[in-house]
């Protein structure tokens, strides 16, 4: 069997095609049948080690971004799409996959019509209360469509969707128990907040933290994400406003956070601030209370939905970019850390919100799809 995997080109398309992978892996050995063949259409590849590791094949794949303002760049992106799907349609007829399993975004786009013509199953998964366009479109022709939040079952055909949660990597599924204060050099009596932007860091976010900074310090200890290419000035920054501070050692910057030190992390923290992509699964896998800050809409149309869907859930609170302020961000994370009653049940909300088989339910109707399919 052959099983085709294509998404677009950030950390919340990639991450979760990885989970699934792994759980394709185990129920492999578990059923004791033929491990398929893995693939992976995009035009990058993200993380090649990790590709390696979970025996998937790169196969890169031109594709341009449709943005939903002017730019002069859509006009040299249509023909990176169009080079992209005479490519997919050439691949796709040579590796002909028994199913195609997509994650949505531009760069899923060539790899999906290819399937589309070649009339080959095709699975989806929608990671937003609100579908994007790519998913919108190839969920009218899916054999089944996997989606994180409930509110987007009303974008599909009933009979086609399936509400499965966002698949998490086995790594960051279980907090860390032991070990966390030694390995990230924390004090014990001090609470911890992680600050993060997703796997690409997030500018306004790292403004309003810094900011605030020498107020959070007298109080909390900051694991702060800050971003590969936020982290030099963030880091100098924070020392600027920190140079008076004797509190000075409980501010962590980090361009990034492996999969260890993410895990020493949720196992530590008290408080998340982030972004409002895939990461809120993990936060819920942990159990973490959480404040949301999403991208503000026009450069995304997805997160603000997908903040309040998971703030009705009471694991969160949301504050807009438009609102954000120091004061504000650091009002709200006292009023949260300060109530203990309070903390608990977004703790317990976090929990009850996440799904911790996703990617096992996903990995089952791929399998299923697939082989029938092969026969």
């Amino acid at each position: 069997m052959k099983i085709l995997f294509t998404g677009g080109v950030t950390g919340g398309h990639f991450y979760p095609i990885i989970a699934v992978a792994e759980a394709l892996h185990d129920k492999v050995r578990e059923e004791k049948i033929l491990d398929p063949k893995l693939y992976f259409a995009s035009p990058n590849p993200y993380d090649k080690e990790m590709l390696v590791a979970n025996d998937i094949t790169f196969v890169p794949t031109s594709a341009g971004k449709l943005r939903r303002y002017f730019s002069i760049l859509n006009f040299f992106d249509y023909f990176k799409t169009a080079w992209g799907i005479t490519e997919s349609v050439l691949r796709t007829f040579f590796l002909y996959p028994d199913v195609v399993f997509g994650k949505g975004g531009y760069g899923s786009f060539p790899t999906l019509l290819a399937a589309r013509l070649f009339r080959i199953p095709v699975v989806i998964h929608e990671s937003d209360a609100a579908p994007g366009r790519v998913n919108m479109w190839a969920g009218k022709f899916a054999t089944k469509i996997a989606i994180s939040y409930p509110e987007a079952a009303e974008y599909f055909p009933k009979d086609k969707v399936a509400f499965t949660g966002n698949p998490v990597r086995k790594s960051l599924m279980l907090p860390a128990r032991e070990g966390m204060h030694e390995f990230l050099k924390l004090e014990r009596d001090v609470p911890v907040i992680y600050v993060t932007g997703g796997s690409q860091g997030a500018e306004a976010v790292n403004e309003a933290i810094l900011a605030a900074l020498p107020e959070l310090v007298e109080k909390y200890q900051i694991i702060h994400q800050a971003g590969d290419l936020n982290i030099k000035e963030v880091t100098q920054r924070a020392r600027v406003a920190l140079v008076d501070s004797v509190h000075k050692d409980r501010y962590k910057p980090y361009a990034y956070l492996n999969d260890q030190a993410l895990r020493m992390t949720a196992g530590v923290a008290q408080l998340v601030i982030s972004r409002a992509g895939s990461t809120i699964f993990e936060i819920a896998l942990w159990g973490i209370p959480s404040i949301i800050i999403p991208i503000p809409e026009p450069i995304s149309h997805d997160q603000k939905k997908n903040a309040f869907a998971y703030a009705r859930s009471g694991a969160a609170t949301v504050i807009e970019q438009t609102n954000l302020t120091p004061h504000l961000l650091a009002s709200e994370i006292t009023r949260i850390l300060s109530n203990t009653q309070l903390h608990a049940s977004m703790g317990t909300a976090a929990r009850g919100f996440a799904r911790a088989d996703s990617a096992g339910l996903v990995a089952d109707a791929l399998l299923n799809i697939g082989l029938s399919h092969e026969r």
